[in-house]
C-alpha cells in the first residue's frame, strides 16, 4: 500500500518545484546503486568541451538502441535496472549518461561544474550533452532510424527537445516531463515531432505538473501513448511505485524501434 506520508511530502516537493521550474522536483541526492557488469564506463567531449561521462551496456548484436537522460539530481546509475531490461529484450546498445554538472560529468577544461549552480543557459546546454551522446553512439554504427531516446524530468523535456529536432528518431519516451523547465520548452518541440515519430507519455497525478503536461502535449501530438497513474511519484520512481510500467514502456520500444 502507498504510504500517504510520502505522498504528502511529494505534493509539498511538487508544490516548491514552482520556485525552480517546471519538470523536476526537487529531492536529495540520491543512493548510488551498484554497476552493472554488463556496462563499460566511457566518456566524451561536447562541442562546448564538457567531458560526459556514460555507462555502456551492450547486448546481443544487430539490435535497436536507447539513450537514457536522467532526472535531477539523479545520475547514469538510476537506469540500471531499465538499461538491463532493455538489453534482455535484444537491445544492442544502451548508452545511460550524466548530464553536464551531475555524477562525474563535471569537468570543463578544468572547470568544474555543478547543477546547483546552474543558471537557465546551463540547463538549456544540456541538449548538447544529447547531442554528443547520440554522435558516439553514431560512431559505433547506430543509425537514429534505429534510436529510441528516453528522459525523466528535465531528461524528458530534453528527450522531447532531441526528438522534435530530428524527426528521423522513431521513439521518444517521456517520464515526468514539464512545459518548460529553464528554458528547455516541450509543447513546441511536439509540434515538430513527424507523424511518424512514436511519442511515450507517463506521469502520475500526485505529479501535479507533469499529469497537466502530458495531457497537454498528448493533445498537440493526438496519436501519443499516455499512461497515467495515481500515486506513483516523479521520473524513474515510477518504475518503483508502477511495477508493470517498466515492462510495458520496453515492450513499446520494442515495437516502435526495430
Amino acid at each position: 500500500m502507498f504510504d500517504t506520508s510520502r505522498a504528502s511530502v511529494l505534493v509539498l516537493m511538487i508544490t516548491a518545484s514552482l520556485a525552480v521550474g517546471v519538470g523536476c522536483i526537487p529531492t536529495a541526492s540520491p543512493a548510488i546503486p551498484e554497476s552493472s557488469d554488463m556496462s563499460e564506463k566511457v566518456s566524451f567531449n561536447t562541442e562546448d568541451g564538457v567531458t560526459i561521462v556514460a555507462d555502456h551496456y551492450t547486448g546481443e548484436p544487430d539490435g535497436p538502441a536507447a539513450l537514457l537522460l536522467h532526472m535531477m539530481p539523479a545520475m547514469k546509475e538510476s537506469w540500471l535496472g531499465f538499461a538491463e531490461a532493455l538489453l534482455a529484450e535484444g537491445f544492442t546498445h544502451v548508452l545511460a549518461i550524466d548530464l553536464r554538472g551531475h555524477g562525474e560529468s563535471t569537468d570543463r577544461g578544468g572547470e568544474k561544474l555543478d547543477y546547483k549552480h546552474f543558471e537557465d543557459l546551463d540547463h538549456q546546454a544540456k541538449i548538447k550533452d544529447v547531442e554528443a551522446a547520440v554522435a558516439w553512439l553514431e560512431e559505433r554504427g547506430v543509425v537514429k532510424g534505429r534510436l529510441a531516446v528516453v528522459g525523466a524530468s528535465i531528461g524528458a523535456n530534453l528527450a522531447i527537445a532531441y526528438g522534435g529536432a530530428h524527426d528521423e528518431v522513431p521513439a521518444v519516451v517521456a517520464l515526468s516531463p514539464g512545459f518548460d523547465y529553464r528554458g528547455v520548452t516541450t509543447p513546441d518541440k511536439v509540434e515538430m515531432f513527424a507523424e511518424s515519430q512514436g511519442l511515450y507519455l507517463v506521469a502520475s497525478e500526485d505529479d501535479t505538473l507533469s499529469f497537466e503536461t502530458n495531457r497537454k502535449l498528448a493533445v498537440i501530438k493526438d496519436d501519443a501513448i499516455l499512461k497515467e497513474f495515481k500515486e506513483a511519484g516523479h521520473g524513474t520512481t515510477m518504475f518503483e511505485l508502477a511495477p508493470d510500467l517498466m515492462a510495458e514502456v520496453v515492450g513499446w520500444m520494442k515495437e516502435i524501434v526495430k
